[in-house]
């Protein structure tokens, strides 16, 4: 559901099959984007395993918001996990959990998986209320004002590889940016295969510093069941 031509997806109610309903965080929250797209999914009963991912700063009340949506939408969450990934804000200059998930992070999440599938079997998974962290009501989320990477015309190549990863469909096939449909993941600034999308926004800049210089202590992935 990430890209934005799923809106066009018919999607079916979803049965008993374990399912992992996975986001990032942005600024400790579902993205506004996610929470528009988790709502056009519907279940009745289905068990669930939920994951935030996050870039090694907090992952804060992404998870409780999480639950509380899926809920909603009739699932019976029966386990959490919050992992780590490299910031979207991180760069060479300034690395923020650059490198993550490593082999830790896999070894743990396929530990996670042989977990979930073991209590699976034996029919104790969701034996127990789950119980996430996080703030009811949910921390105030970021209203990001109208920004967006920009695109260097001397090094585009017009190859829409930006245009292809963005979740928003901010991006036109001339490499041309919606500032208001940016959500500043930066999916379009790693896809670029010549470097031309850069950011300049001093706003972004400098949560990036400050990411780098406060968030560099090694976070490790938890799990709730």
């Amino acid at each position: 559901m990430t890209l934005p031509d799923s809106a066009a997806q018919d999607l079916e109610e979803f049965g008993q099959d374990l399912t992992i309903i996975g986001t990032p965080v942005y600024a400790g929250r579902v993205p506004k984007t996610a929470v528009e797209r988790l709502k056009r999914i519907h279940a009745n009963g289905t068990p669930a395993v939920l994951v935030a991912t996050y870039g090694n700063r907090a992952f804060e009340d992404a998870l409780l918001e999480l639950q509380d949506i899926t809920v909603k939408q009739g699932f019976s969450p029966v386990a959490g996990a919050a992992f780590i990934g490299e910031h979207s804000f991180s760069s060479e200059a300034m690395p923020i959990a650059q490198g993550r998930p490593d082999a830790q992070d896999l070894t743990k999440a396929a530990a996670f998986g042989k977990a979930l599938r073991v209590k699976a079997d034996e029919g104790s998974l969701g034996a127990t209320d789950l119980l996430l962290p996080g703030n009811s009501p949910h921390r105030e989320g970021w209203n990001k004002p109208p920004m967006s990477p920009v695109t260097n015309k001397d090094t585009c190549e017009k190859c829409g590889a930006c245009a292809k990863v963005c979740p928003t469909g901010a991006i036109d096939e001339n490499g041309h940016t919606d500032a208001t449909l940016c959500i500043v993941c930066l999916a379009c600034v790693r896809a670029c295969p010549t470097n031309a999308r850069t950011i300049t926004e001093p706003m972004i800049l400098g949560f990036a510093k400050k990411l780098h210089d406060n968030c560099s202590t090694r976070r490790e992935p938890e799990l709730f069941w």
